[in-house]
């Protein structure tokens, strides 16, 4: 990883929730609120954007945990800012703590990993070779 990469360093996204962000299983809408798994998917993506800089070109970043508490629902067409805030970096781990908000509500709460690692290393765990 490139360096400069420090506890802190934050990155936010904004996203308004859509049907297609709703709570489903099956292809079935059970409540048409955001749902956890769109949570975790922008936890994960805002957390992605803290790394992204620092990535050398042979380098990717890997999911390697996320942790999340729903707190609070969230209708259609409400915008949701998804901010992360880098709170550990041990050699090619990255912690964030990363935490959902609409109109001053606290949606969820969570803390994601991510692994560097070289693009060869990771073919190599995806081929078996």
């Amino acid at each position: 990883m490139r360096d400069g990469l420090i506890a802190g360093h934050t990155a936010s996204i904004n996203v308004i929730v859509t049907p297609d962000m709703f709570a489903r299983f099956e292809g079935e809408v059970v409540h048409p609120v955001y749902s956890t798994v769109s949570m975790v998917y922008h936890m994960e993506w805002v957390s992605r954007q803290i790394i992204i800089p620092f990535l050398e070109d042979h380098e990717e970043g890997m999911g390697g945990a996320v942790t999340v508490k729903h707190i609070a629902p969230c209708t259609e067409g409400a915008e949701v800012i998804i901010t992360a805030a880098v709170t550990g970096i041990q050699d090619n781990n990255i912690l964030t703590n990363v935490k959902a908000e609409s109109k001053g509500r606290l949606i969820g709460v969570g803390e994601v990993k991510q692994v560097v690692l070289p693009k060869k290393k990771i073919n190599e765990l995806l081929t078996g070779s």
